[in-house]
């Protein structure tokens, strides 16, 4: 046997199986090779894309919960303004009802005042006129002499 002819012969084999291996393998892997790394630049951009996104959303999240506390601040604020509002009113509102009641009490006890003074008055002429009856030791007729009772009773 011949090694040149059987090298010849493996060399056309070899030749063979490599151009059906670029003709119908090659084409395939490498068509495979390639959508895997298309597959894996896109997934490395979609990571890239969704770290971005999550920055920005704890970003909004961030500035969301700053603006919430800012708020509840304010109506916080606002609410112990109001509270403090509601108490001063309060406040002005027993003092005015206080004058109020004063002012009533004053009236009731001028009120009494008159009539004690003209209770007394009453009894004062009683008095006066009891005194000059004894005095005179004659009885004095109210009727006639009223009006010097009334005159006495306004002068006391």
């Amino acid at each position: 046997m011949n090694l040149n002819l059987t090298l010849i012969g493996q060399a056309i084999a070899f030749a063979f199986f490599v151009w059906f291996c670029m003709k119908f393998v090659w084409p395939p892997v490498m068509q495979a090779l390639q959508d895997r790394q298309k597959k894996i630049a896109d997934g490395l951009d979609a990571a890239s894309r969704a770290s971005r996104d999550l920055e920005l959303a704890e970003q909004q999240a961030n500035e969301t919960l700053r603006e919430s506390k800012e708020q509840a601040a304010e109506i916080l604020e606002q609410a112990h303004k109001r509270s403090t509002q509601m108490i001063d009113e309060a406040r002005e509102q027993a003092r005015q009802e206080g004058e109020r009641m004063i002012a009533q009490a004053k009236s009731e006890i001028e009120q009494e005042v008159n009539r004690a003074k003209d209770e007394l008055r009453s009894q004062v002429s009683r008095l006066a006129i009891a005194g000059a009856e004894r005095v005179l030791e004659a009885s004095i007729d109210e009727k006639q002499h009223g009006k010097l009772v009334d005159q006495l009773a306004e002068e006391l």
